[in-house]
């Protein structure tokens, strides 16, 4: 079974402060699309690996991959409106009706070999996969005037990160059925097997340093990161 992955790099990157999408922001000397597609490049078990970029910045995202040679490089496509519809457009490009699709957000440049075979294996097993890490903090559940409505315990709460991993038959059947409901705002595919109840989806462990950056201060945060994994 072949394993596919899908990297999402289709995010304006409005809340990160900078005047470029986040996946094309320079860490020394690399892009962090550069530095995500590295990772899933050279993992011995992906087989192929499909780019969903931003339409605007497809031409940006053509020269940033043509001074690379990403061989498992299969597909540049352009993304939608919202992450949904990207994602679907991305495992739509599979035409493999038995394979594995890991799907990954450009914007996390430090997910680790690990971490994806972690998931391929665990895949052997489950049809839906996610990556989480545990929460520090505590959550708190509020109503919508903001007063605390559920305080859950800790030990059942994981933070979410990517690669989402899926049988491509079940993650297509969980986004086709979202489309017959007209149903386009779920941020998450895994949210899509459990609204659907197609699945178990089983939990990895993930890393505190596969991090989204999202905000400025997570550009900073990452230059760290790049610096100590590189000693």
């Amino acid at each position: 079974m072949k394993n596919y992955a899908v990297i999402l790099a289709s995010g304006s990157g409005e809340r990160s402060g900078l005047n470029i999408p986040k996946q094309f922001a320079m860490i020394n000397e690399k892009t962090v699309l550069e530095l995500t597609l590295d990772v899933f490049s050279s993992h011995k078990n992906i087989d192929e690996i499909i780019l969903v970029t931003n339409p605007d910045y497809f031409e940006l995202t053509n020269e940033i991959i043509s001074k690379n040679n990403y061989y498992k490089l299969e597909k540049i496509i352009k993304g939608g409106a919202t992450r949904q519809q990207s994602s679907y457009a991305g495992i739509s490009a599979i035409e493999d009706t038995n394979a594995n699709v890991l799907i990954h957000d450009a914007a996390r440049p430090f997910v680790t070999h690990e971490i994806i075979s972690k998931c391929i294996n665990a895949l052997k097993e489950y049809k839906a996969v996610n990556v989480a890490i545990e929460s520090s903090d505590t959550i708190i559940e509020v109503t919508y005037d903001n007063i605390i409505n559920n305080v859950p315990d800790r030990k059942y709460l994981r933070r979410c990160q990517t690669p989402q991993c899926f049988d491509i038959k079940l993650i297509k059947k969980a986004h086709e059925l979202a489309i017959k409901e007209n149903t386009d705002n779920i941020t998450d595919d895994c949210g899509l097997i459990l609204r659907y109840n197609l699945a178990d989806v089983y939990v990895v462990q993930g890393s505190t340093d596969n991090i989204k950056i999202t905000y400025p201060m997570d550009m900073e945060i990452a230059k760290l990161i790049l610096k100590k994994e590189s000693r």
